[in-house]
């Protein structure tokens, strides 16, 4: 990949996008993660205003620090950056004294965890319309085109997407690129969605380099029984996920009326 020229072809994409759609800026969410330090990253160099927000939601400490120690590095850097801090925490809790939270807990769980994305998307659209900006995506090529690891209209709820045509791998090259902290590169990368340290490959039960590898074998016409050993099982892993996720993947269906009922 042609890293720097990867980054200014981005960096002109979101300029150009902004300014055609007369708006001000983007809001980003940072999480302490590497998709959203360089998604932010990659806005600030547009110079135009950026507001950065930190979510927190019974967030582990360490995504935290992470998170404040890339805002303060992007401040420092770009004049035209802003943050803010919007603890959900109590919005959460009152969320969950309203809702009927009876059911198998791993099911309870997740809904909680995807609560949680829509509840900083809506914060994110909140922010956009008071300021006037758009909502830049974080999510990179195996999250939103692989194994579709986001959630539906929480993180997945976007104004465009500066980085979801970019491998994982690729993110990380860019990021390295625009000096984004240690901190971040050297971090497990984790959706930060259940309050504890646990990583996506925790969840997944792969890697993201084994996800990038089943992607590209998929793309080929390739099938399980192609392989063996643990290829066989993460392609086994990427194709369940790939299949469970596709509603999040391709338009929302319409029930299209034939003319001769109209």
């Amino acid at each position: 990949m042609q890293t720097e020229k990867v980054v200014d072809y981005i960096v002109k994409w979101l300029k150009d996008y902004a300014l055609n759609a007369g708006v001000n800026g983007f809001v980003v969410g940072v999480s302490g993660g590497i998709d959203s330090a360089v998604t932010s990253t990659l806005v600030a160099k547009t110079g135009l205003n950026v507001l950065c927000v930190e979510m927190p939601i019974h967030q582990a400490k360490s995504h935290v620090s992470r998170a404040y120690e890339h805002i303060a590095q992007l401040k420092s850097r770009f004049k035209n950056v802003e943050d803010t801090r919007a603890d959900l925490t109590p919005v959460f809790e009152e969320f969950k004294t309203e809702v009927d939270l009876n059911g198998a807990q791993a099911t309870v769980d997740m809904a909680l965890a995807n609560t949680r994305a829509r509840l900083r998307m809506t914060t994110l659209y909140y922010y956009a319309g008071l300021k006037g900006l758009l909502v830049a995506g974080t999510g990179n090529k195996v999250e939103d085109f692989g194994v579709g690891f986001y959630t539906k209209y929480g993180d997945g709820g976007v104004d465009l997407s500066p980085i979801a045509d970019l491998l994982k791998s690729e993110v990380y090259q860019i990021g390295k690129f625009l000096k984004v902290p240690e901190s971040i590169i050297d971090a497990a990368p984790s959706d930060g969605l259940f309050g504890d340290a646990r990583s996506d490959e925790d969840q997944i039960g792969a890697s993201y380099p084994e996800l990038e590898w089943a992607m590209k074998m998929d793309d080929e016409g390739k099938n399980e029984n192609d392989f063996s050993n643990r290829e066989k099982e993460v392609f086994i892993i990427y194709k369940r996920y790939n299949n469970a996720n596709k509603h999040k993947m391709i338009p929302i269906p319409i029930c299209e009326i034939p003319n001769n009922l109209l």
